[in-house]
């Protein structure tokens, strides 16, 4: 990959070189065909390529700071639905358009950690040492190269024993929470707090729902995509009644949709019949390049800022931003 200013997939560059930055093709030239000429703004891929560019290249991108810090849990018990995916692009996406955000990654793989290019071999201050008392906020804060920013607290190997050496702590629900407030993390300037959780619903979750004061759920346009989602929402509601008044479902994102099929579109349907407002508009498509990013240390709007599955996060980002937990996030998981 190039460490330049834009970077974009090999497969991009090799197809299409200099079309993010305008410097290897005339466009005009590009659409001339025997037929006549046809705008590129008049093509999908044209004008997916034109949105790219004014999305990379404005100065409008800037979006309005929330009133107060906003501390975002991402949970779903099910594995594969895309909540890594959708923690670290999401927070790619919001600092991108001005936000200062943090990304607390409390998943024993770590793969939050590798999108975002910063370093979490074992032994690197990180989610562990910060839960078990160890360390502060402060000292496991890393800042990712892609954006200034954006910055993680890693998580390491080490995180995998946390969960039996939490039982025996005292207030083991509340340590994720005790640490983010004597952090006074609005010291650091940061607007959004990012939480990626396992694919559990362990103690780790529960720190973390502890913790915040949103819960986004990413939810996959594919069968089953509401299995499980009923025992996260008990849960959520039981936290809410013993642990955390001020938790909400805030958010929930589709994901993995693939408009080519008649499945996607009625698992869409029902999870807005379920959700109702707490839907957002944006949906993520299925895509390749989206997969492919963290392969190389990256999120897909540093790998790709002009495929589908990198415009499709910053509009959802956008629309997040855009939400306040007074106005969207009534739901809860009582009586559900």
């Amino acid at each position: 990959m190039s460490n330049g200013p834009t970077n974009v997939s090999r497969e991009t560059q090799s197809r299409v070189r200099g079309t993010l930055d305008g410097s290897g093709i005339d466009m005009d030239e590009f659409g001339r065909t025997a037929f006549g000429s046809i705008s590129s703004a008049e093509t999908p891929i044209g004008a997916e390529a034109q949105r790219a560019s004014q999305v990379l290249h404005s100065d409008s991108l800037t979006l309005p700071k929330p009133k107060e810090q906003r501390i975002i849990t991402i949970a779903n018990q099910k594995g594969g639905v895309g909540k890594t995916t959708t923690t670290v692009n999401l927070a790619a996406a919001l600092a991108l358009q001005g936000m200062r955000v943090l990304v607390i990654d409390l998943d024993p793989q770590g793969n939050a950690s590798t999108a975002l290019g910063v370093e979490h071999t074992s032994g690197t201050p990180s989610s562990y040492e910060l839960l078990i008392g160890e360390i502060s906020v402060k000292e496991a804060i890393q800042q990712s190269p892609h954006n200034e920013r954006l910055l993680c607290i890693p998580a390491t190997i080490d995180l995998a024993g946390a969960e039996i050496e939490l039982v025996s702590m005292v207030a083991r629900e509340n340590r994720l929470k005790n640490a983010v407030h004597e952090a006074n993390l609005a010291g650091y300037d940061i607007d959004f707090v990012m939480i990626d959780c396992p694919p559990s619903l362990g103690l780790l979750t529960v720190n973390a729902l502890v913790a915040a004061k949103e819960v986004l759920i990413p939810i996959q346009c594919e069968y089953y995509a509401l299995e499980g989602v009923g025992q996260l929402l008990r849960n959520i509601g039981l936290v809410q009644s013993h642990l955390n008044q001020e938790l909400r479902v805030s958010t929930v994102i589709l994901t993995m949709y693939d408009g080519r099929t008649k499945l996607a579109d009625q698992v869409a349907d029902e999870v807005r019949n379920h959700f109702g407002d707490a839907v957002l508009k944006s949906v993520i498509p299925r895509s390749v390049k989206v997969s492919e990013a963290p392969g190389y240390g990256m999120t897909v709007l540093d790998y790709d800022p002009g495929s589908r599955g990198a415009l499709s996060y910053l509009d959802a980002g956008r629309e997040l931003a855009a939400r306040t937990v007074a106005t969207v996030g009534a739901t809860d998981g009582r009586g559900l």
